[in-house]
């Protein structure tokens, strides 16, 4: 008889045990759970793949519960006390649907990341309630409509790149407002207007391939001390690259090529101040007059394209001077006379091409001249 009332107490301890450890670890709020339910029901079933991550949320447990050895198994994570979700990751498996506005109920949500799947419609403007919010990812998907200014309002937000979308429109004018951001990507959309003036604290900005236009605006740079790099090719961008684009303070790399700028303005750096530039593409435009020499005086300079504008007369004598080039693209243009020596030296490491100008004394046996001269005709007009 002892022996029964031993193993009673100790079946019933057990049970108390697994009882209690079912709850600390069931503690999903509820409404991050029907916000899950919204997420998984705005999606096509038909686009689940049967061993992606959302095919494993199946709402019978808890989705924080652990172990996770069958039901939810990727595709988020949980806080350490598992109330809340705070990262929606999803693998790249073709997930088609779309955004339920139901993901402001995400309170605690640090990262939201769908990139890489089919998910269409327009972005819903209640994302503006995840406060909580850093990362915001919904590149190569098939969103459009307008980029809701209600975004301006994550002001925890350090990333955000809605990239290889359809969005069009305008970008919102108080972007600067995002006093925490440091990334931007607004590539492959089909976004229109200006830039507007930009966020205190970015380090990136690239809004390739879209549809902006008029000039670069100091008013929009102005603040921009830790602005290393500046994707703007492919779109309609006019007017002048003016000096104090260049002299930003932390520029490294720039790419303007594949635009309509017609003019460049290029100062020195200050003196004993230097500069950080390390790239600058400004192939393909309609820039015209002489190629600036002050380019010489950027002391980290590895990479320059002027390729294929619409520059006339010598290429300056700095060009074969400048000891931290590494390519160099001047063709398409006009050029005349003969290339710096310093770029044919024997020894010289530069690449690139000097090639469909009007230049002489540019051998065909060495690489940095081909293709070949424009024909005297042809350059005769010019």
């Amino acid at each position: 008889m002892p022996n029964l009332v031993f193993l009673s107490l100790t079946i019933t301890i057990c049970l108390s045990i697994f009882h209690t450890n079912f709850h600390v670890q069931s503690l999903t709020s509820s409404s991050d759970i029907q916000a899950l339910k919204a997420f998984k029901a705005s999606i096509k079933p038909s686009s689940i793949p049967p061993s992606s991550c959302i095919s494993s949320w199946n709402f019978t447990v808890d989705p924080c519960s652990l172990p996770r050895r069958i039901y939810f198994l990727c595709g988020f994570t949980c806080t350490t006390d598992s109330k809340h979700i705070n990262q929606i990751t999803l693998d790249p498996a073709t997930y088609s649907g779309t955004l339920t506005p139901l993901v402001s109920q995400f309170t605690q949500l640090i990262t939201l990341d769908l990139s890489d799947n089919n998910f269409f419609g327009s972005i819903p403007s209640s994302i503006s309630s995840l406060s909580n919010l850093k990362t915001l990812t919904l590149r190569s998907n098939f969103f459009s409509g307008s980029i809701p200014l209600s975004i301006t309002k994550l002001k925890s937000l350090e990333s955000i790149d809605f990239s290889h979308n359809t969005l069009s429109g305008s970008i919102p004018n108080s972007m600067n407002s995002l006093t925490t951001i440091r990334r931007i990507d607004f590539s492959f959309n089909k976004l229109t207007g200006s830039i507007p003036k930009l966020p205190p604290n970015l380090l990136e900005l690239a809004i390739k391939n879209n549809s902006l236009s008029g000039p670069l605006q100091k008013t929009t740079f102005d603040g921009s001390t830790e602005l290393a790099v500046v994707e703007l090719s492919e779109n309609s961008l006019t007017g002048t690259i003016e000096s104090w684009f260049l002299l930003l303070p932390s520029l490294q790399q720039v790419n303007l090529a594949n635009n309509s700028f017609t003019g460049i303005q290029i100062s020195k750096p200050a003196h004993g101040g230097g500069s950080n530039l390390v790239a600058l593409n400004l192939g393909f435009n309609r820039i015209q007059g002489y190629a600036p020499s002050n380019l010489a005086a950027y002391p980290l300079l590895s990479f320059l394209s002027i390729r294929y504008n619409s520059l006339r007369g010598n290429i300056p004598l700095e060009y074969g001077q400048i000891k931290s080039i590494k390519k160099l693209f001047l063709d398409g243009n006009f050029f005349v006379g003969n290339p710096p020596p310093g770029l044919l030296a024997a020894g010289a490491t530069v690449s690139g091409s000097l090639g469909d100008n009007c230049l002489q004394g540019c051998p065909v046996s060495s690489e940095l001249c081909t293709p070949a001269q424009k024909p005297s005709s042809v350059c005769k007009r010019a």
